[in-house]
């Protein structure tokens, strides 16, 4: 919701990307209750629909690009490995460079990773404002191909932005640690990284992010307008009246139109949003 309004408040496009790269998590079905859903609540998208499972010729290019500029090097080591010997991390161990200059002797390529060339970067969020961060402490150098062949998600998503001509990135502040790793593969292939808008996240009542790893129920269709007006005062569109609270299509592209014209991102929460927030009628 908040990406669609950042979008649409500017009049700018809004493109979706089913993220289907990791075939082995992918579950069937899933892309079409996204569909469903987003069809359901009113948010349109601009262009064809883009998945990932079928751009693996795009990220292969970039991966072998990156390669043969020296940005990228082959590595041998297991999960294993670099846990055994790498520091601890903000998000796990930090890589130890072990392949960083060749492969060991013994050693058989399995993964492909990003050289973390620059240590320290900073950007100015539009939402958090001035930031900085250490990609050491957040792994080092990353994973861009994974040793079953899957591209990552870091790789996959910078090379699709890309293609889509995205100017804005607008995601959830769990991702936020992605943003040095993807600035760094902006950098190694010459271009220039868009804006980030990193915007709370909604959290149960055991803390934990909504989310499906966390058992979150899916998004429902039913009482569209009334969900849909209390997810727009959680993110802090003004002037939703109870009269908006109604189901249906027409209740729906009303309030979307209301908040197109009233939604602003420095009107975002400072913090978590609590699912409680979220809840009518049972539904959340």
């Amino acid at each position: 919701m908040i990406s669609w309004l950042d979008a649409r408040s500017q009049n700018g496009r809004w493109h979706l990307r089913i993220d289907d790269i990791d075939r082995p998590r992918a579950v069937p079905g899933a892309s079409d209750a996204i569909l469903r859903a987003l069809d359901c609540f009113g948010l349109s998208w601009d262009g064809p629909v883009v998945r990932q499972s079928q751009r693996e010729q795009a990220y292969e290019e970039a991966a072998t690009r990156l390669q043969s500029d020296g940005h990228a090097f082959p590595c041998g080591c297991s999960r294993k490995d670099v846990m055994t010997a790498g520091q601890a991390g903000w998000e796990g161990p930090v890589y130890p460079g072990t392949c960083r200059n060749g492969l060991p002797a013994g050693r058989k390529a399995q993964a492909l990773r990003l050289r973390a060339a620059q240590r320290h970067w900073t950007l100015v969020d539009r939402c958090l404002g001035p930031l900085g961060f250490d990609l050491h402490w957040l792994g080092g150098d990353f994973v861009i191909r994974r040793a079953d062949g899957f591209f990552a998600y870091q790789l996959a998503t910078v090379v699709d932005d890309i293609g889509l001509g995205v100017t804005d990135v607008v995601r959830g502040i769990d991702l936020l640690g992605s943003a040095p790793r993807q600035v760094q593969l902006y950098q190694s292939l010459k271009r220039t990284a868009p804006r980030y808008l990193h915007h709370p996240v909604v959290i149960a009542d055991n803390h934990l992010k909504l989310a499906k790893s966390s058992g979150a129920t899916p998004v429902h269709c039913r009482d569209a307008g009334a969900c849909l007006a209390r997810v727009l005062t959680a993110i802090g569109v003004p002037g939703i009246e109870a009269g908006f609270a109604a189901s249906g299509a027409s209740a729906v592209g009303e309030l979307l139109q209301h908040a197109r014209s009233h939604w602003h991102s420095r009107l975002l929460p400072a913090g978590p949003i609590p699912e409680a927030l979220l809840r009518v009628n049972g539904i959340s």
